[in-house]
């Protein structure tokens, strides 16, 4: 806060003494520990009060007419207020009164006061109405965000004793049930905010009397009915005064009715409702509307020139995510010039909408899925210095982007990915926050990247294309990235040292690439990575002491299918929030350390890594990746339930450590292919959350552990190829397992091997071997193990998270991509990869 700039007065008057000695007594009563009252002092030369900050004095007066107290860090205050009798504006937001009952009475004594901000303030729902005397002053009142509910005495008051409220804020609060009819009490209303509360039903008849309403803001609640009858409620004249209506983000239903009752219209919100049918071409008669929110309903149909033909004002448009296929001629030009144009998911293509270069005043433009399959040929002008946030994914633009003389205004954000884009990447486009070019088709080398210094650009996604050459040695003139993703390129030679001028990235994507030598030791100056994949590269050398020591925050690591050596790295037991953790397919030997138990983050089954990035714009949280499919079944909750150590196809020995089963909230264990010898501990039934355990092709003897019975949740088993022996335990899950879970292990017996036990009669008939429950199911054998299709699996949601990661940090970004994600593609894609896991073991080719 700049406090010193904040309501400071330049009064012709010094400050009364007796005003001047309350305020010192409330800095006695704050801990005020940002200093932002030093200005309030005793001394000789700070003695007139209406220059300290954040007062203001009358100049007629003298007298203390605004105070604003707007932080936190405060102690409940004493009853000082009264003495400061002349004060209009006060604002103690974020201060704590949850112990002050009576805060309403002491405020009742403040006879001038017009405007009263209490928001985040832990404020009592409950208190004596009848003690507190009506105001008659109070014009402006902001009670948001306190958790008050709807038994709450402030709705007794403000219904009873304080009808003269002119404003009213009770956002993010817990109100529930109806809308009180309360409300209509209070006739000078023009500007009413509920949103963010958890309201029902519709608006009531009696706000129809509201003769003043200006703003009526219900968004976010959870309000249902006829569209229609809404706006019947409101026929009066209220819908004579209304200008601003938002009901976006609630469940409710019907068409849109004709706006010719809200003659006075400048903002409609219906965003995110069950809304249908077609819209009608009368809403183009609304001549005072600036912005018109009806994106993410099932509108269908078209829409034409006669929508927007008198729509001259109209700044904000947003259709987004609907049906509505657009039927524009060539050559229209519209009455409008919008700031923000959101129509991704709609039907603008196949060409360019030639409409758009019109509108010179565009700063965010949002087109992405929209059937556009043009060229950007001639379409250059789409690249507007005034932009601040630009996404066209998910189209098949084809084409080369020319390097244009282009300097933004500032930098924006630009996602271009999913289309058909060739050619070098242009320098212009690293001038930006955000940028996301992947999937597509780039194949220059990014030469330009270089000839570029910025470092706002925090976020640069240059994946699934296919970029050659090695990675530019220039990452000093980026030091402001958090997330750098390069996966599935054909880049090649060693990871540059400049990597690790990076100090602040936080999510490193360089899998499947063709990336040689060791890891450059500059990594470890990149203390903030949670998330490293290293994937599908031809890396060698020892991983090194530094990556268990210098990324403490460190949730994911991938460096599958490299050419790593030497033994098992018992420094990573210093990660405390490691998640994900595969090593496969690479030449690690040695033995599992005991340490393992120290990987507390897989101790239990509850998710505690947090956010992975928390970003300018957004969260990055890696318990809201969108969907991971897990044994048929949608595990869309979040990625915290994913925990998996795969260390398979490596030179393991010696046994499985009892501590591994001290990592209770592990989903998935593949110690497949490795040279692990002795028995299996007893104590694996203790894993009561693996859905996947692999430890085929190894050197295990003994028996199964009668225990492994208690791990009902297991779905994937793989004990095969081992010295096992004796009887095959039961239990309703193992029951579902065939013969191939437990094959070529020659001394187990019993169901469901052929092979029966001394003294066994019948084979087990309990069993039903549903294929969506048969763990491994024909007896080929081969390289890839039903724990490496889980693990191929795992690939995908990092792949994802990487890839996409991006995404998740702004929530407009979310809306455009993971709606179209989860109903067309990926869901389907991410089907398939973790069916595969379902499939026989195959033969490597």
């Amino acid at each position: 806060m700049l406090w010193d700039r904040v309501l400071t007065a330049e009064p012709t008057l010094s400050c009364i003494e007796q005003e001047r000695q309350a305020l010192l007594k409330i800095k006695e009563d704050l801990i005020d520990d940002y200093g932002h009252l030093y200005s309030w002092s005793a001394e000789e030369g700070s003695k007139d009060c209406c220059k300290w900050g954040g007062v203001r004095c009358s100049n007629q007066t003298g007298h203390i007419i605004m105070l604003n107290l707007n932080f936190s860090n405060l102690e409940p205050l004493r009853e000082w207020l009264p003495q400061l009798s002349s004060l209009r504006y006060l604002d103690m937001s974020s201060v704590n009164l949850s112990k002050v009952n009576n805060w309403l009475q002491v405020v009742n004594k403040l006879p001038y006061l017009t405007s009263l901000h209490l928001e985040s303030c832990n404020l009592p729902s409950i208190f004596s109405v009848w003690l507190v005397n009506s105001s008659t002053s109070l014009h402006s009142l902001d009670l948001s965000d306190n958790s008050l509910t709807s038994s709450s005495s402030v709705l007794q008051w403000l219904f009873n004793f304080n009808t003269s409220v002119v404003k009213l804020d009770l956002r993010f609060n817990q109100f529930h049930g109806l809308i009180p009819d309360g409300f209509s009490k209070m006739k000078s209303l023009t500007h009413l905010f509920l949103d963010y509360n958890e309201f029902e039903g519709g608006i009531p008849k009696t706000f129809s009397g509201l003769c003043n309403l200006n703003t009526l803001s219900l968004p976010v609640n959870n309000l249902n009915g006829q569209l229609l009858e809404f706006f019947h409620n409101l026929t009066g004249c209220a819908s004579q005064s209304i200008e601003v209506l938002n009901l976006d983000w609630n469940q409710i239903m019907g068409s849109l009715p004709d706006l010719a009752t809200f003659p006075s219209l400048r903002e409609l919100g219906l965003h995110h409702n069950h809304l249908n049918g077609t819209i009608l071409d009368n809403l183009g008669k609304q001549s005072r509307l600036e912005r018109l929110y009806l994106g993410h309903n099932s509108f269908e149909g078209f829409i034409s020139e006669a929508h927007f033909s008198e729509l001259t004002k109209l700044k904000y448009l947003d259709l987004s995510n609907t049906s509505l296929v657009f039927n524009f001629s060539s050559d229209w030009v519209p009455p409008f010039q919008l700031e923000k144009i959101a129509l991704w998911s709609c039907q603008l293509g196949p060409q360019f909408p030639k409409w758009l270069q019109t509108q010179k005043n565009c700063i965010w433009l949002d087109i992405s899925n929209s059937g556009i399959s043009d060229s950007l040929f001639n379409s250059y002008w789409i690249f507007s210095p005034r932009l601040v946030y630009m996404n066209m994914s998910h189209n098949q633009i084809s084409g080369h982007i020319p390097n244009l003389s282009l300097e933004f205004s500032s930098p924006p954000t630009i996602d271009l990915s999913s289309n058909k884009l060739e050619g070098e990447i242009p320098s212009f486009l690293f001038k930006v926050t955000h940028l996301d070019i992947s999937n597509n088709l780039f194949s220059e080398p990014a030469l330009f990247l270089c000839t570029t210094n910025n470092r706002n650009l925090s976020i640069l996604d240059l994946s699934n294309n296919q970029l050659l050459g090695e990675l530019p040695n220039c990452w000093m003139h980026f030091e402001g990235l958090k997330i750098l993703n390069v996966a599935n390129n054909c880049f090649h030679g060693k990871i540059p040292n400049s990597i690790g001028s990076l100090l602040g990235i936080e999510i490193l994507d360089l899998g499947n690439n063709s990336f040689t030598g060791e890891l450059p030791s500059s990594l470890k100056n990149c203390t903030k990575l949670k998330f490293v994949n290293l994937r599908d590269n031809k890396l060698s050398g020892q991983i090194p002491m530094w990556l268990g020591s210098s990324h403490p925050d460190l949730v994911v690591l991938f460096l599958r299918s490299n050419h790593f050596f030497g033994s098992f790295p018992s420094h990573l037991c210093h990660l405390k929030h490691l998640q994900l953790l595969d090593l496969a397919l690479n030449h690690i030997s040695g033995s599992i350390p005991k340490c393992i138990n120290s990987l507390t983050a897989l101790t239990s089954p509850i998710s505690t890594t947090g956010h992975l990035y928390k970003g300018p714009l957004d969260f990055f949280h890696c318990d809201d990746l969108a969907f991971w499919l897990w044994k048929g079944r949608d595990l869309s909750s979040n990625l915290g339930q994913i925990k998996s150590i795969d260390l398979s196809s490596n030179k393991i020995t010696g046994p499985i450590p009892r501590e591994i089963m001290e990592l209770v909230g592990l989903i998935s264990l593949n110690l497949s292919r490795n040279l692990l010898t002795r028995r299996i501990t007893t104590e694996i039934g203790a894993l009561r959350s693996l859905e996947v355990l692999d430890l085929s092709e190894n050197q295990l003897s003994g028996g199964i552990p009668s225990s492994i019975a208690l791990i009902n949740s297991l779905n994937f088993l793989d004990l095969s190829n081992n010295n096992l022996s004796g009887i095959i335990p039961t239990g309703p899950q193992l029951n579902t397992f065939n013969a191939t879970a437990y094959e070529d292990n020659p001394n187990l017996c019993g169901f469901p091997l052929p092979k029966k036990c001394p003294g066994e009669t019948n084979q087990n008939p309990a069993v039903n071997r549903g294929g969506d429950h048969a763990g491994i199911q024909e007896t080929e054998d081969g390289f890839i193990t039903p724990g490496f299709y889980v693990s191929v699996a795992l690939g995908f949601v990092i792949g994802f998270l990487g890839v996409f990661g991006t995404l998740l940090l702004n929530r407009s970004w979310q809306f455009s991509h993971f709606n179209f994600l989860n109903n067309v593609k990926d869901k389907q894609d991410a089907t398939v990869v973790v069916n595969m896991a379902r499939l026989r073991r195959q033969h490597q080719t």
